[in-house]
């Protein structure tokens, strides 16, 4: 489906375009949806910052997420209430859980800004960007975050993922769109030429150039798009 995350964030900002985005930002999930995301603020003209989410795993159960930490001023945690309840934690309990997994956050946000604090989002059209979605865990705890940072809209946008994935998503987002959604969803991998693993290095090259092109301009463009593989909340759910 695609040579590589570089041409799959080309194809998604070629099918923004043609919609008028009020004060467009995009917003990376490192880190493989960085060089995806860079694409698509090029495209668009709009300035690229990252969303950092740090998963907080069930005792005994790391792999399983009662909550996840987005990083923000002040970071935001959301919490999955499900699991929350099947554990049977209590305030306590979770403040814990919590505790344990910010040092983590604070290293990734010290490796990817340094101390430079994250973009506004506030009155802007927020675009989360990864290079795929499997089961859209992190996407909606992105979403979810940020919503409460009042921006104008929430568009999320994928190359690849399961359509009832995207489904989930087009009820959480204002718009969603992704380009392939195949019935029976392989490992991302299957849907490149050319997949490798980034390292932290190439995410802070890549923002790097990304900031040089937009000359250190932190000020929201202006897009277009539309197309047909949006899905747009207003319509899922009418």
């Amino acid at each position: 489906m695609f040579r590589d995350r570089q041409e799959a964030g080309q194809k998604l900002g070629a099918s923004l375009q043609p919609l008028q985005l009020k004060d467009p930002i995009v917003l990376a999930l490192p880190r493989g949806g960085v060089p995806v995301a860079a694409e698509m603020a090029k495209a668009l003209k709009a300035p690229l910052d990252l969303v950092i989410v740090r998963k907080v795993g069930a005792p005994g159960n790391p792999e399983l997420a009662v909550a996840a930490i987005v990083d923000g001023d002040p970071p935001d945690v959301v919490l999955n209430r499900e699991i929350v309840e099947a554990y049977a934690l209590d305030d306590g309990a979770l403040r814990v859980l919590i505790a344990q997994e910010r040092p983590e956050l604070e290293r990734r946000r010290t490796v990817y800004r340094g101390k430079d604090p994250p973009l506004s989002v506030a009155d802007k059209t927020v675009i989360i960007v990864d290079d795929g979605a499997a089961t859209g865990t992190t996407m909606k705890v992105a979403i979810r975050a940020l919503k409460r940072r009042s921006p104008r809209k929430i568009i999320v946008a994928l190359p690849v993922a399961p359509p009832e994935i995207v489904d989930e998503l087009a009820q959480e987002a204002d718009l969603t769109i992704c380009l392939n959604q195949p019935a029976r969803f392989r490992a991302l991998s299957y849907y490149y030429g050319n997949f490798p693993q980034l390292c932290d290095s190439e995410v802070l090259d890549i923002m790097a150039l990304a900031a040089q092109a937009r000359g250190g301009r932190r000020n929201a463009g202006e897009g277009r798009r539309s197309g047909p593989h949006a899905t747009d909340k207003s319509r899922h759910e009418a």
